[in-house]
């Protein structure tokens, strides 16, 4: 399924999803990562701060392959020629 991720929020419940999905708690996916829950609780929140190399591999250890789809998007206003 292909979910698209614009935002922070969209991240947010995608690594949720696929976090619960796993059968992983928060502080299973901290271990996981070596980062404290706090950070996991914080990233499931949204929180715009969060490190990218931590969500990263937070994003990884639930599962999710993420992927630059631009040449996907051809349709776009910005990708339009003009």
């Amino acid at each position: 399924m292909f979910t698209p991720i614009t935002n922070v929020e969209d991240f947010a419940a995608a690594l949720v999803r696929a976090r619960k999905g796993l059968g992983l708690t928060q502080r299973d996916l901290a271990l996981a990562i070596g980062v404290g829950e706090r950070f996991i609780v914080d990233l499931e929140a949204g929180k715009p701060t969060a490190q990218l190399g931590k969500a990263l591999a937070a994003a990884r250890a639930a599962g999710m392959r993420l992927a630059d789809t631009a040449e996907l998007v051809l349709d776009t206003p910005l990708a339009r020629p003009r």
